[in-house]
């Protein structure tokens, strides 16, 4: 099998394209500072991590700036602190301000000329549209948890974009799904019969970050650093 073989990349934005991690701590680290709390940058984001796939597995249609202002307040419980409304509102809001990983567009544009290219992703539409101008405007569909009323790892969500990757004329054995969570994406992307790319992100890093940590049996079809380590690969290839 070779990365030649497939006509769609899926992707998982945050995380993999965009460096969520960076923004999510730096949305949340003036509420960390004023409140006092003494854990650091993973330690916060790892407490996030649990709450967020709380939050959204019993609330799936909630939009997700309204999740993030939530789980800011159940962070701020955790650490028996008093939930502060207005910068929760501000941390829903921070996604405008998250940066995308120095190799994302770059990466993308090589991997254009193979690919059609399609985001997967938990965020609702207008928080994705100020990560999509960052990005370079180059996906040819975008599928969000606000357009499936669920979040991955749910399966109506890969059922979502299959259907959207097949307007495309791309069929369900010539998508790749390429992500950065393994319990988000590589696994249940597997489970719908996907193949799928692990972009390790973290591999430099100790502990899973702001994602639950991954299930150690995970057998993604290829494993790459970077997405410009993926984009190379493929152009190895020729």
């Amino acid at each position: 099998m070779k990365l030649s073989d497939f006509k769609a990349l899926t992707f998982d934005c945050y995380g993999t394209l965009i460096d969520w991690e960076t923004g999510l701590w730096n949305a949340i680290r003036p509420w960390v500072e004023k409140a006092g709390v003494k854990d650091g940058r993973e330690q916060v984001l790892s407490v996030f991590g649990g709450i967020e796939t709380g939050v959204e597995g019993k609330e799936p249609g909630l939009n997700y700036r309204k999740v993030l202002a939530k789980v800011h307040g159940e962070v701020a419980k955790h650490y028996g602190k008093q939930p502060d409304a207005a910068m929760a509102t501000e941390f829903g809001d921070s996604i405008q301000h998250w940066p995308a990983f120095p190799d994302s567009v770059e990466a993308l544009k090589s991997l254009k000329k193979h690919y059609k290219l399609i985001i997967l992703s938990n965020v609702d539409r207008a928080s994705f549209a100020h990560s999509n101008k960052r990005l370079g405007d180059i996906f040819d569909a975008v599928v969000t948890a606000e357009d499936v009323g669920s979040y991955k790892p749910d399966r109506r969500n890969f059922e979502a974009v299959e259907k959207a990757v097949a307007k495309l004329g791309v069929p369900k054995a010539q998508i790749l799904h390429t992500a950065q969570s393994v319990f988000h994406d590589i696994v249940p992307g597997r489970a719908y019969g996907l193949k799928t790319a692990w972009i390790n992100r973290r591999h430099d890093k100790a502990g899973s970050g702001a994602t639950p940590p991954p299930d150690p049996t995970a057998k993604p079809d290829w494993i790459f650093d970077s997405m410009g380590a993926m984009a190379a690969a493929r152009d190895a290839e020729g």
